[in-house]
């Protein structure tokens, strides 16, 4: 049966939620205490073969190893088997495949025993609606705009094709809707008193109305059963019930009320059960209705009349880009997007969280993809508001707005996904702690990366691939393609209000659908950001005038490159629409209007243009291509780092902090690996001139030229090696490749994509994925330069993770990632952790940690157990020196070309940070690190008094303000000094 949702007053039983910008809510609690902030995450992936009860045990653990908080994937319904919970279908439920409320609770329970909090990841952009799992979505699609939950989603009723009218475009056929119906393909079916359409696994919920339609050809079938016993109070019955559907109010009446909507759903719950007993109770009456059925199902003319009855249209898959009539998770059809500003569906989808937040079982949000929000502003404070309600706080800090937000006025520790672009700045006047930590991510990255090396391996890159573009034109080019063929349809709403607004304007209403069209996709593909944040009340972040402004010149400029010059005043006229240039107060609520669902567009376009293709096409240094980065910029100087993080530590000193997420392209080791090439590109140009003969003879002639591309190769040589096991174990090694390989190149979607995959290219590209892993001449020369960079790839891991667990913010660490993550994309980055094997390392650091032991692990790195000892001991420092690291002020360091450095200080307390960088250029190979003697007379400046290195125990007393690098980094090549 499909599952019934609950009445929409009855979802929401948490405290009514404000529209933002109302007054704030007073707490209730005599003494509320402080807002939690964590100190240190630990994200775990939640699934049905990790739930609550495996995260229960793995706690003891995270409580020895230092971190204060777990943060848990969305622990909220999702569909069943789902493997990473962002495809929610119900926020008012916890997943029962987790373990549901009682598993949390205990989970909960267990944590606060070992003093550790709950932060929970929160989706507030969108729903999972595949296989009829999602009983909001059900209920629209059975009863249209009559529905009670019809406002929940971004749906448009009124499209512009007229056979989309009043119903839901559902894209989930495998071939065109006329060759379905003829194959027999989909069916009618009967469950007692309820009918349904049937494809294959999916099950379909059918309008009340159609079972008017259905009895009246029950009664003719009826009328030569006299005398079989069907007798005259169940012929009345039958007539009765078909009377009701008849006289069901139609979801597109316009004038249907709260009260039609929810008797509506009771009227059709009614009808069901009553003919469910009177089929139960007359066998005549139940033939009939099977004979119904099969008559149906045998006759597609007929079938197609009563699939033409529903609150839906049934289409190819295809089709859904360009006619898709409801707004989705960028281009997935199975996430549909929630009006979350509707303050109805506000409080129902929060309630949950809020009862959670207000009975202690959850401290902290991470929310998934804000900019998809229509005004993420108004939804943080909203959230903060609500969540100063049940914690019983005042919530004036989500009040305050502007440049002067006092954080430390919020109820609720609160991080948003947001990928800042280099030089953008996180709004002040937000209502949350900081982002997810994909900028610190990216910036920290490119520290490691040889800046000087850049030209060298543009050279390299485009001798061997051929390719010349850079990557500012293949962002261009992916983001071009997106709206062309992933969000067409999307684009064609934007453009026809355009059309529409245009038509008001007399200097403007000669511009056609497709000048405007045209216009739109230039600056959508030039804009150079995610999205700007313009209200509906007109205010704005500062520099969203700017960054509207340089993606019409950019515009302007690409259109005249482009040889077919659209008119210059389309550009200015979309200006003017944006930035809310008009002449007067309705037209400038009609272009807000617009704008806020082109701020809507722009989001998804770059992440699917950059992230989803563009990365995947540009393959110069892969380190580079990460979420939150941008592969133009060929790392990222120390003084550069040093300036982003004394902003953080001034403006957002709770940010989290990340290393790698379950959304990374490639774990943080992978990717410290491979920018080691960036200090060897003659060494890493001769390797590739040895292998290109043997390259050669593995790729496949196809009638498109070789497979796969030269590209493509590039691309699975820096993965090989930077995912090389440092343990040389390769089993599975090959069927990881394998499975990356196929995904990169379906999203670079030059030889083959997810929409229109080739069978040709993609089994060219495994033929030589495992050819290649099987030639010993490749292995052996792979197998040695793994062995040349090993080391230097190891430093970068340990010093990135030193300066994640010190530097001004929360760092987490994503799970297993306290050892080695040498990971590629999902869902390679979400293998099983061996946390009994971490145990035990971190056993044996609580009985014995000095610079012994240190040293011991330096020599079997390849176990990760080093790594496993620098977080434990940097996580114990933070515990040990809370404000400190908490409050600290950030004071950079100069110490030359191959150290990032620098210190916390606060109140007199001292933390210095010492993270070697480029140790392959340092020490030319003739040591795998860089201790001693390796660093020469080079010198630290520090203030001068008596240091306990963390990492190892060792005591260092600095007179005269300076300390030889040599002595700091004696015997371990990193180190963390506290100040006695």
């Amino acid at each position: 049966m499909t599952a019934t949702p609950p009445d929409p007053e009855l979802a929401a039983p948490g405290p009514a939620t404000p529209e933002p910008g109302s007054a704030p809510i007073a707490g209730t609690h005599d003494s509320p205490p402080e807002t939690h902030i964590p100190r240190a995450t630990y994200r775990l992936q939640l699934h049905r073969d990790f739930p609550f009860a495996a995260a229960r045990r793995a706690l003891p653990y995270l409580a020895r190893l230092g971190v204060t908080d777990v943060y848990l994937s969305p622990i909220w319904a999702s569909t069943p088997g789902s493997t990473h919970g962002y495809d929610v279908t119900d926020h008012a439920a916890v997943n029962p495949e987790l373990g549901g409320l009682a598993g949390l609770r205990r989970l909960a329970a267990r944590a606060r025993e070992l003093g550790l909090s709950l932060i929970v990841d929160f989706v507030p952009n969108h729903m999972g609606i595949q296989g009829g799992h999602n009983p909001y979505w059900e209920d629209v699609l059975t009863h249209g705009q009559a529905s009670r939950y019809a406002h929940f989603f971004d749906i448009a009723w009124r499209p512009l094709k007229r056979a989309l009218e009043g119903k839901v475009m559902l894209p989930l056929l495998g071939d065109q809707y006329g060759r379905v119906l003829e194959r027999g393909e989909l069916k009618l079916e009967r469950e007692g008193g309820r009918f349904f359409l049937r494809y294959w696994e999916r099950r379909l919920p059918m309008s009340p109305r159609s079972l008017a339609l259905l009895l009246s050809e029950v009664t003719p079938r009826l009328a030569q059963s006299r005398g079989q016993g069907v007798g005259e109070s169940a012929r009345s019955e039958l007539a009765s019930i078909a009377r009701s559907a008849a006289s069901l109010p139609r979801s597109t009446s316009p004038d249907l009320t709260d009260e039609d909507r929810a008797g509506r759903a009771q009227e059709m719950e009614v009808m069901a059960r009553r003919l469910e007993v009177l089929a139960e109770a007359s066998g005549p009456v139940r033939t009939a209705l099977d004979a119904v059925v099969a008559a149906y199902n045998a006759d597609p003319a007929q079938l197609d009349t009563l699939v033409g009855e529903q609150n839906y249209r049934l289409a190819f898959w295809k089709v859904a880009a360009e006619e898709i009539n409801y707004r989705r998770f960028f281009d997935i059809n199975d996430l549909a997007a929630l009006r979350m500003e509707d303050p109805r569906v506000f409080a129902w989808a929060h309630s949950l969280l809020f009862e959670l937040l207000r009975e202690g079982t959850v401290q902290g949000v991470r929310l998934d993809h804000t900019d998809g929000l229509y005004d993420p502003a108004g939804y943080f404070q909203a959230l903060q508001l609500g969540a100063g309600e049940a914690l019983g706080r005042s919530s004036a800090g989500a009040e305050q707005g502007g440049a002067a937000l006092d954080r430390g006025d919020l109820p609720l520790y609160v991080v948003a996904e947001k990928i800042l672009e280099p030089g953008e700045h996180l709004p002040q006047a937000w209502a949350i702690h900081g982002t997810t930590g994909y900028d610190f991510l990216a910036q920290l990255g490119g520290v490691f990366v040889d800046a000087g090396a850049e030209e060298e391996m543009t050279s390299i890159y485009r001798r061997f691939t051929g390719d010349r573009e850079g990557y500012g034109e293949q962002l261009y080019q992916g983001k071009q393609l997106i709206q062309r063929v992933s969000l067409p349809g999307e684009v064609n709403v934007l453009a026809e209000r355009l059309e529409a607004l245009a038509e008001t304007d007399l200097g403007a209403r000669d511009f056609t659908l497709s000048t405007v069209r045209a216009a739109l996709r230039e600056v959508i593909a030039t804009f150079p950001v995610y999205r700007t944040y313009i209200r509906a009340d007109g205010s704005r972040e500062p520099g969203d005038d700017a960054k509207i402004a340089h993606a019409i010149q950019d515009a302007r400029a690409h259109n005249r490159r482009n040889g077919s010059p659209l008119d210059p005043s389309v550009f200015d006229y979309l200006g003017s629409v944006l930035t809310l240039k008009a002449p007067d107060e309705a037209t400038r609520a009609a272009y807000a209007s617009f704008t806020l669902k082109f701020q809507q567009l722009t989001g998804p376009v770059t992440a699917k243009g950059a992230e989803d293709t563009a990365f995947y096409r540009y393959a110069r240094l892969l380190s580079l291509n990460e979420v939150g980065g941008d592969p133009a910029l060929f790392g990222t100087p120390p003084r550069d780092f040093h300036a982003a993080a004394r902003e953080r530590a001034e403006r957002w000193p709770h940010a989290m902090l990340a290393g790698s997420t379950h959304d990374t392209k490639r774990g943080e080791d992978t990717r410290a690996r491979i920018s080691v090439l960036s200090e060897m590109p003659q060494t890493w140009s001769a390797y590739l001139s040895a292998w290109l003969p043997v390259l050669r003879p593995l790729q496949t002639r196809t009638d498109l030229g070789l497979a796969p591309s030269l590209t493509g190769i590039y691309t699975l040589l820096q993965n090989a090696l930077g995912a090389y096991p440092l343990d040389g174990h390769l089993e599975g090694f090959t069927d990881r490749l394998n499975a990356y390989m196929l995904k990169a190149s379906r999203e670079a979607k030059l030889s083959t994509s997810w929409a229109a995959p080739d069978e040709e290219y993609e089994a060219a590209l495994a033929a030589l994925v495992s050819g290649l892993m099987a030639e010993e001449r490749f292995c052996a020369g792979l197998a040695e330069l793994h062995a040349r960079i090993s080391p230097y790839g190891a430093q970068n891991g340990l010093s990135a993770a030193l300066v994640r667990l010190t530097a001004p913010g929360v760092p987490d660490t994503y799970q297993g990632a306290e050892a080695w993550n040498q990971s590629l994309v999902d869902p390679d980055n979400r293998r099983p952790v061996d946390y009994a094997r971490l145990g035990r390392v971190v056993g044996r650091l609580e009985k014995k940690h000095d610079a012994n032991v240190a040293r011991t692990l330096l020599g079997s790195y390849e176990d990760g157990g080093v790594k496993v000892m620098l977080t434990w001991a940097a996580l114990r420092a933070r515990q040990a020196h809370r404000e400190l690291f908490a409050h600290g002020r950030y004071r950079p360091i100069e110490a030359g070309k191959y150290l990032l450095t620098f210190a916390r200080e606060h109140e007199g307390e001292v933390a210095v940070t010492v993270a070697p960088r480029l140790t392959f250029s340092l020490t030319r190979e003739k040591t795998p690190w860089a201790l001693g003697e390796t660093w020469g007379n080079r010198r630290l400046s520090l203030p001068t008094g008596t240091y306990e290195n963390a990492l190892t125990g060792e005591t260092l007393r600095v007179r005269g303000g300076h300390v030889p690098v040599a002595k700091v980094l004696e015997n371990f090549p990193a180190a963390l000094l506290l100040r006695r």
